[in-house]
């Protein structure tokens, strides 16, 4: 007997975009997406594609040209602010206002949409902040200032804010934007073990395809007409990435499972 999955998010022929001169840009349409509770879902594709105009749109951060968004089997639009805030958390690329917030505080700021008026921590509140902390492995620096860090520490502690914050979904655009090769691998390791961990369902954007076809449970691609989704191995059956860059530079090799510089 097949197990009903636990379907979290869900798109029906959705159209994304944004408002140009006062008319609708369709970046892209006919999106239809089931995403899994407990799941590392990579977003793919090239520059300007739509990666980050669908997050956006997943997390009401913009509004779909067309569509249907489900978040628990209720329309997105449906949801206050305040309720979707404690469904679904969002660590975007934007650089953070100055400040003089330690790392602690920065990350219990993650705690907003359930403390009081006057936004004093309870015992649980600094529970699930240091819980957090430990999960990613940044207790060494929960007394500096977040300034302070390098771009790698930071993006660990933008994920904790986002741990704190207790959703069960976690979206991040392109949190290895700005990382080297050593911390972009710490980065997608911490995010699969944070979904084995806690059954959270992680979806983020990346550029990193070598990456996202080793780790991630499922993809949803990007090409130039299609818009492909699956498990990395059904898509490497499918043929799939072999339409997702120019053939000039690069193959994908199936055997190896990743792309490969072609020799000139």
């Amino acid at each position: 007997m097949k197990l009903k999955k636990n379907i979290v998010l869900k798109t029906e022929n959705l159209s994304i975009g944004y408002q140009q001169k006062k008319q609708d840009k369709i970046v892209f349409s006919n999106i239809n997406l089931s995403i899994e509770k407990g799941k590392l879902v990579t977003v793919l594709g090239k520059n300007g594609i739509g990666k980050s105009t669908l997050l956006r749109t997943l997390s009401k951060v913009q509004k779909p040209i067309s569509g249907t968004i489900l978040l628990n089997d209720k329309n997105l639009n449906l949801y206050s602010e305040k309720e979707l805030s404690t469904q679904l958390s969002l660590v975007l690329t934007e650089r953070l206002p100055e400040s003089q917030l330690t790392v602690f505080e920065l990350i219990a700021l993650g705690r907003q949409p359930y403390t009081n008026w006057i936004d004093k921590l309870s015992e649980e509140d600094i529970q699930k902040v240091n819980t957090a902390i430990s999960q990613t492995e940044i207790a060494h620096l929960k007394n500096s200032r977040f300034y302070e860090l390098s771009d790698g520490q930071l993006q660990r502690v933008l994920i904790a804010r986002a741990i704190a914050q207790d959703t069960q979904i976690i979206i991040l655009d392109e949190p290895t934007a700005h990382l080297d090769m050593h911390h972009t691998i710490k980065i997608f390791s911490l995010l699969e073990k944070l979904v084995k961990e806690t059954s959270k369902t992680i979806i983020i954007s990346s550029h990193e395809v070598n990456l996202s076809i080793q780790l991630s449970d499922e993809i949803i691609m990007f090409t130039n007409d299609n818009l492909c989704t699956g498990t990395p191995g059904k898509l490497i059956e499918e043929n799939a990435f072999d339409n997702l860059f120019s053939q000039d530079l690069v193959n994908f090799n199936k055997t190896l499972k990743q792309f490969v510089v072609k020799k000139i």
